[in-house]
Formats: C-alpha cells, structure tokens, sequence
C-alpha cells in the first residue's frame, strides 16, 4: 500500500465508538436516543437472546424526529427490545464484488443465498452512487442484439438504452427477461427479483434462466417477505454491481423484474416515517428515488449498462402513477399485451403501444424502413379488425386494408418466437426486410 492511501487508511479509522440506547419500537420502526449519524449510515444493534446469544442486527437511519434517531432494520424486528445497544458506523451500507461472483445468486447485502462464504479478492463498492455527468456520457450509437424477433427487428435495443416493460401480471414478464439473459450478446448479465415470490426465485433460475444463462449471470434477489428496507436495497445493490463492471470497461445488461415492487417498498418506508400520501397511496419519496435508482444506468466514458425495467401495472392500466413516471424517465418501452397472451402469441408484445426511442438513431436506414412499414400494416388490420372479422368488410373496397389482411397472418407468424428459440439479429432483420419487401401481392 502506498505511502498516501496507508495514511487516508488511518485517518479514516474510529479511535473511539458512537452508541445510543433503543427507546421505542413503532410498526417498522426503531427508535433510538443516539448515536450521532447521518440519513443513510447503517447502525448495528446489539441484541442477547437465550436461543441466540449475543446478535448484531443491522438497520438504516431512516429519518430524525427531535433529537431522536429513527432506524429501519435489514431484518425482522422480533427481538430487538428497549434499552438494546445502538452501535454507530458513519459509513452507509457498502457491498463486496468482483469476478468471483458471476453464476452466483445473492441477496440484498450482496451475500451467496445458499450460505457459502464470499470469495476472497474482491473490492467494495458503496450501494448508492450518483448518476454519470450528463456530459461524460457517450451517446448511444450501437446496436445490441438481444434474440428476441419483436424486440431486435422492431424495437431495436441500443448498448446502454433504458427500457421499460409493462404489463399486468402473468403476461410472460419473467420469461421474456429469460430469453433476453440467455440470447444477448451482452458481456454480464446482472439480474434483480425484488419481491417475487420465494417460489418463482428458483423457478426462474432454473426454468427460465437456465444453467446457460446463470454461466453468464449475477442474480440477486430479495423476496416478498423481507423487511421494505431489504427490497430497495436488493435494486441499489444490483445497480452498483452493474455500474463496477461497467467502469471495467462491459458491456452490462442489467434486468430488474420489478421496479414497481421497488416502489412499493419505498411507499411502506415512507409513510412509516410520516410522509403524507401523494398519487394513490404513493409518498412524494417514491417519485425522488425512482430517477435516482434509473438514471444510474446508461453509458458513461468506460462502458455500458444497458437496462430492462418490468413495471407491473395494476389492472393492465398504463397511466398508473408508477407506470407513467418510469415511462418519462426511460428510453423505450415495451408493452406487452394480455390479448395477445391471450390468443397464444409469445412474446405478447404489442409493437402498436410499444417503442424504442433510440432506434431510428443506431440501425440502418433500409431496416427502418421495413419496421415502419410492418408497423402501418399491422396498425391498419387492427383499425379494421371489427370491420373484418363481422363481414362488413368488402374485397377491394380499400387497397391498404387488402393488403393488409394479406400480410396479418404473416406479421404474427413473425412476432412470435419460441422460449428456447434462439435467433440472430441478422436473421431477424433479414426476415423482416423479406416481409416488408414480398408482403404485398
């Protein structure tokens, strides 16, 4: 270690330790008279139990009320008990990561879920950071293939573009961000469950994953039944390990499946702090978290994070609060569709609703062309499908709607693909070119 670094080293060491004394315990919440810190630095609480011992459960400094401190636990609040130590750290929560991680799944604190210790090596990373300079950001100019048809023939996915994906629930949310983890040609893939289903953990892993997608995968997840503190962390976390291997020089595809849940974990915390309820429940905190956590990722001057976002919208309605906010806030969306779910067709997405800001910018001007000619063909069978399918539509009667009657079944057959079917963007450019140009009579 250089002269230099050894001496921040020691200056940065505590010569003596900050503590306070548990006073209150209220819903989520602790509160504790000291020890001095600041709204983010992680305390430990020193707990003695007969069936434990001696424990040091970690919680948040949330907010103040007066002089009191108000703390959130990582953990459950069942033993933690009036007069418990309150032990200080002046430093915000803070993970492990490296290399050594790839293939493994962690939890919210960057911990291997099976129990295994971390490998020795790696560096530490604070799980908050501040966004790039909008200035030192490389604009987007390339294209990344994700091998998905609908996705890289019509909605076509830069290296470092933010996109949402928007559905209601069962809509096939999990299995498309599977596809997308084992076909893209993303460098990592870096994949966030917040408050799934401890069940769908493994399912999805295991299903849609696949051995060959986690070779390339860090996974962390933070399921439905863990505090609202541990939720957002799991989405923080996930980030800050995308944005290291980001500044290695990446190519990162980062996937997390829901930031609506983050959402909702944020709500909890903050109408258990006292914040008075905004939009539907929602506290004025979720909509200054939400462009925090998502402008996080993106290009900077060593490489890239490019994002998919699910945002789980209640009762498929696409103007909820959430839903709208991260639509202002990213690059893209993509919807996907119950009806067409509901027909058979996989992926469900419905390229009508759906768009990709940055695609007109980074592909070729003859496959542009294709996908807005596809586009207005399947926007006029759509218009006219009533007209059509009760027979009050007559042959001949308009050359557009002929034409594109003729090619509907085509454009479907096209937007669907296979679960474990991998294809190229060069095949999928290629076809739809074909379709564009012979879809005619």
């Amino acid at each position: 270690m250089k002269a230099v670094d050894l001496m921040k080293h020691i200056s940065g060491i505590q010569t003596f330790k900050k503590f306070g004394r548990v006073t209150r315990v209220v819903g989520l919440m602790i509160e504790s008279q000291g020890p001095e810190s600041s709204i983010g630095d992680v305390c430990k609480i020193h707990v003695n139990t007969v069936k434990h011992g001696h424990q040091e459960i970690l919680a948040e400094v949330v907010g103040f009320k007066d002089e009191i401190v108000v703390l959130m636990p990582y953990t459950s609040l069942r033993e933690i008990s009036i007069g418990c130590l309150v032990e200080g750290t002046n430093a915000p929560l803070e993970i492990k990561v490296g290399p050594e991680l790839i293939g493994k799944v962690l939890d919210s604190m960057g911990r291997p879920i099976d129990g295994a210790k971390l490998p020795k090596g790696l560096s530490t990373v604070p799980t908050e950071e501040d966004p790039p300079n909008p200035l030192t950001r490389p604009p987007i100019n390339e294209t990344l293939e994700v091998g998905v048809k609908a996705i890289d023939g019509m909605l076509t996915v830069g290296k470092g573009q933010r996109v949402g994906i928007f559905a209601g629930s069962g809509v096939g949310k999990s299995t498309l961000l599977g596809m997308i983890a084992r076909n893209t040609k993303a460098d990592l893939n870096v994949i966030a469950l917040i408050g799934e289903r401890g069940r769908e953990v493994r399912e999805f892993i295991e299903r849609d994953l696949g051995p060959e997608g986690l070779k390339r995968s860090i996974v962390i997840a933070a399921t439905s039944d863990q505090p609202a503190l541990m939720r957002i962390k799991g989405a923080f976390t996930a980030t800050a390990i995308a944005e290291y291997f980001r500044n290695k020089g990446m190519s990162v595809m980062l996937m997390m499946d829901s930031v609506t849940r983050v959402a909702m974990a944020q709500r909890e915390i903050g109408l258990a702090t006292g914040e008075p309820p905004a939009q539907k429940g929602y506290t004025p905190s979720v909509f200054a978290i939400l462009p925090k956590l998502l402008e996080r990722t993106g290009t900077n001057e060593f490489g890239s994070i490019t994002a998919f976002y699910t945002v789980l919208v209640d009762g498929d309605d696409m103007n909820e609060p959430i839903a709208d906010t991260v639509r202002g806030i990213l690059d893209g969306h993509i919807v996907l569709d119950r009806a067409l779910a509901n027909k058979g067709q996989y992926p469900a997405i419905n390229v009508l609703k759906s768009v990709s800001r940055l695609m007109n910018h980074i592909a070729d001007k003859e496959h542009v062309k294709a996908a807005e000619h596809i586009r207005e063909l399947y926007f006029t069978y759509d218009k006219s499908e009533d007209l059509i399918n009760i027979g009050a539509y007559k042959k001949g009667t308009s050359r557009e709607i002929d034409e594109a009657i003729y090619n509907e079944p085509l454009i479907t057959s096209y937007l669907k693909q296979g679960f474990m079917d991998k294809i190229s963007m060069q095949d999928s450019v290629e076809e739809l070119v074909k379709l564009s140009n012979g879809g005619a009579r």
